[in-house]
């Protein structure tokens, strides 16, 4: 007898056999043996398998999430631009109040404690981001000043233990595509080291005047006193016009160690997350590109500084091969500068009507508007890699 013949007869068998009581079931498996020629404690395992497979259940535990709170998680993940899950899982109850004040988000009580509660771990289960990495690379412009460069003092990532706004990295991005040849726009990026908060500003060149009067402009942008500010190597920083500026101005300057980025950890990551996700690499050279490129950086300083929340890392140990490192909470800039308690209150109540007023959703759109509109702008003749427009960028700015 075949092995799917003797499927059939279990299944023209098993409504009797389900439904017989010890006797009669005992009856049937002798019958059913000497037609098959299975053994008996076969035949017991076929009838009972047959029996399970109509009433298979799921394993694993229940949902916890039902459709509606990962709607909800959906919107709240796209309105703080796609960020990542550790970033974002503190950051939910604030977007969540601030997206119901605009009236981007209806959501009941239940389902927002439900999304409060949620790990970030339950959060990447449940996303599933696709992150596409760019492994482009810019051209460096960055030339060792050896004027003054010795009477500066050097500041490494070790020394940067301000708890206090105001001690700023700075640095420049240059948007030159595959040439650095002719004349082309910068951006002049500045982190503060204690809070995050970030200016990016577009610079027409980097000669040494028009570089002191963009780091004056971001001075002037700052909700805080600059008490100092800390550069790589360039001459566009080392010179006697920017020194100047900062003894005039009692402003603390130093630089990092030559070839050593990693002194300046808080604004190259700047540089890779904010100036180059969003700008890209190709070549600005034109007014309206250096416009378009300032209103574009006057939208992502609200966002970025109010609806992008960062972690600060607290303590790296060895452990063998493993190094275990430690952050803290993730606050948005505007948070850690209202944790420092070292704003006036005049200040306070001007971040807090700008925060008020601000819509995130409305925000990113305008962002992304611009950043299509400045990628239009760019020179067509160089651009980075000779790659087409829409196959060099991502469809939607990511910080």
């Amino acid at each position: 007898m075949t092995r799917s013949s003797i499927l059939e007869y279990v299944e023209a068998m098993w409504p009797r056999y389900g439904k017989a009581n010890k006797s009669e079931k005992s009856k049937m498996l002798d019958e059913f043996t000497q037609i098959t020629g299975l053994h008996r404690k076969a035949a017991i395992r076929l009838l009972r398998r047959h029996n399970q497979s109509k009433t298979k259940r799921k394993r694993g535990r229940k949902k916890e999430y039902g459709p509606e709170v990962i709607a909800v998680l959906e919107v709240v993940w796209e309105a703080s631009n796609r960020l990542c899950s550790k970033r974002l899982q503190p950051f939910i109850p604030e977007m969540v109040r601030v997206l119901r004040r605009k009236g981007e988000l209806r959501v009941d009580a239940e389902v927002e404690a439900q999304l409060c509660r949620m790990s970030s771990a339950t959060i990447d289960r449940l996303l599933k981001p696709i992150r596409k990495k760019n492994g482009r690379r810019g051209l460096a412009t960055t030339k060792p000043g050896n004027l003054l460069r010795n009477s500066i003092p050097i500041r490494t990532f070790a020394d940067w233990n301000e708890n206090k706004p105001g001690f700023m990295e700075i640095d420049l991005v240059a948007h030159c595509g595959d040439s650095l040849e002719g004349s082309f726009l910068y951006t002049l990026c500045a982190v503060d080291v204690a809070s995050g908060w970030t200016e990016c500003l577009p610079v027409k060149g980097k000669t040494q005047i028009r570089v002191r009067s963009s780091v004056h402009r971001m001075r002037l942008r700052i909700p805080f006193d600059l008490l100092g500010v800390d550069s790589d190597n360039g001459s566009e920083f080392i010179n006697h016009c920017f020194i100047t500026y900062c003894d005039k101005e009692d402003i603390t300057f130093t630089k990092s160690r030559p070839y050593k980025k990693n002194d300046n950890c808080y604004v190259e990551q700047k540089n890779g997350n904010v100036v180059r996700q969003v700008v890209g690499y190709d070549r600005y050279t034109s007014e309206k590109a250096y416009k378009c490129l300032d209103r574009l950086y006057l939208l992502l300083r609200l966002y970025i500084n109010f609806f992008q929340p960062t972690m600060k890392l607290i303590s790296k140990s060895r452990h063998g091969a493993k190094v275990h490192k430690v952050y803290d909470t993730a606050k948005t800039p505007y948070q850690r500068l209202l944790d420092s308690r070292t704003l006036p209150e005049s200040k306070q109540q001007e971040l807090a009507s700008i925060y008020n007023y601000l819509n995130p959703v409305h925000l990113l759109k305008d962002i992304n508007d611009n950043q299509e509109a400045l990628w239009k702008l760019a020179d067509p003749n160089l651009r980075f890699g000779n790659h087409n427009y829409d196959s060099t960028r991502r469809s939607s700015v990511t910080v």
